[in-house]
């Protein structure tokens, strides 16, 4: 810490399950014996532990990382400084050309006057962290960094105590290097103390390889052409190169965003990402895969879990029934709420859309979504886990337009391409 200052899926076939390739296992990046695969100066290797010397400071992973989860357990010292960088490009001060993230022994009196930034888990210069979550000096923390994209979450001893949007915080301090990067080495930020890290692993979020030959692009990185227009979309879908970014402002009447071409049967594949940082909390419940509905505790009671709402989705063939769910509740995305609570369907049918697996990727992180309806049957390929397989839509309509539909909450879309199918 600084104190002074997509051929058919068709190709389903061939996309890999995908939190393989997404690095489903963790890996180590401590070997418990030496600093291989890191570099830098004045840290040993200690009782199974990495140790910053009084010569200690900043030992950098020689890898480079984007979207990743880093999880380590960190020791403190009476009155222990260190940090951790991320998003390094190997030169200059990691607290300036990267982000660091602080650790400290925040109780010690000598830190009482610190800037809320600077105490543990601050974004330093940028972000306070919740405070009373470290253990007692001399204890074992653990602690899990996610980084994905423009997001930065962390947690300690299992309570997220911060978390940040990079594209925000970057509005704070335009002048700033760091918060503009979105990759970078790890690194560990020496002041001195005798810190110690052990347990080091981390597990890299990619996205799955889809063969999309043969498909059209449904956007071209400059405007909304082939998408129905509104006045009350400008300035709120907003074309930024690669990206389709969606403030979740439109003023229009129908906020959701319509292709002008209407689709029979086809496979859509789509990137999408969240791309603001949701407050509410509201409490989503876990999905009996056998039933369809909400699953039941041993004394017959819903089971649920509080969760940031981020919610929005997919509209297919014009109708907002058939709406393939993008969200975090615990069932994960992919689920069709409009199919799935409708009583009148039996039971077997209602159970197929439950995602037969929570296949997203950290808040912040992208996540491809490969859709295929044929005639009134849908298959949904999320991050390379089928989660929806062959599954029935009664009634749906045999031919309309799709939607990125609007839910308030901000996000992105890219490689938005689709393959009608004969």
């Amino acid at each position: 810490m600084k104190i002074t200052s997509l051929t058919t899926l068709l190709c389903i076939s061939c996309i890999t399950a995908p939190l393989a390739n997404a690095g489903n296992e963790f890996t180590s990046l401590f070997n418990g014996k030496d600093l291989t695969g890191w570099t830098g100066s004045g840290y040993e290797v200690k009782d199974g532990a990495i140790v910053c010397t009084p010569k200690g400071k900043n030992l950098v992973t020689k890898k480079s990382y984007n979207d990743y989860v880093f999880n380590f357990e960190f020791k403190l010292p009476a009155g222990g400084n260190n940090g951790v960088g991320i998003n390094y490009p190997g030169q200059g001060d990691p607290a300036y050309t990267g982000l660091e993230l602080q650790v400290l022994d925040d109780t010690a009196p000598k830190y009482k006057d610190l800037k809320p930034h600077q105490f543990h888990g601050g974004i330093y210069f940028f972000k306070a962290a919740k405070k009373g979550h470290l253990k007692p000096v001399g204890e074992w923390n653990k602690e899990t960094i996610t980084v994905s994209g423009n997001h930065v979450k962390i947690e300690l001893n299992g309570v997220v105590i911060n978390e940040g949007n990079l594209d925000e915080l970057q509005k704070q301090n335009a002048k700033h290097t760091g918060v503009k990067r979105r990759s970078g080495h790890i690194t560990f930020c020496g002041h001195g103390d005798a810190v110690a890290y052990r347990n080091i692993s981390i597990k890299e979020i990619n996205l799955p390889k889809v063969d999309l030959t043969g498909f059209t692009s449904l956007y071209n990185g400059k405007d909304l052409s082939g998408w129905k227009q509104d006045p009350g979309h400008i300035g709120h879908w907003q074309p930024r190169g690669e990206s389709l970014f969606y403030d979740s402002k439109s003023t229009a009447k129908e906020k959701n965003l319509w292709t002008e071409k209407s689709y029979k049967d086809f496979t859509l594949a789509v990137d999408w990402r969240w791309a603001g940082h949701a407050t509410r909390r509201l409490d989503r419940p876990f999905l009996d895969p056998k039933t369809g509905g909400t699953m039941l505790d041993k004394d017959g009671k819903p089971m649920t879990k509080n969760v940031i709402e981020l919610d929005s989705g997919i509209y297919l063939r014009g109708n907002n029934r058939s709406q393939v769910n993008l969200w975090n509740w615990p069932c994960g995305s992919g689920e069709v709420y409009g199919y799935r609570m409708n009583g009148k369907l039996s039971q077997e049918i209602r159970a197929a859309l439950v995602p037969k697996v929570n296949a997203d990727h950290p808040i912040g992180a992208w996540n491809r979504i490969i859709i295929t309806m044929k005639g009134d049957r849908l298959t949904v390929v999320l991050n390379g886990e089928t989660v929806i397989e062959n599954a029935q839509l009664p009634g749906v309509p045999a031919e309309g337009p799709i939607a990125l539909q609007h839910h308030g909450s901000e996000l992105e879309f890219r490689n938005i391409a689709i393959k009608e199918l004969k």
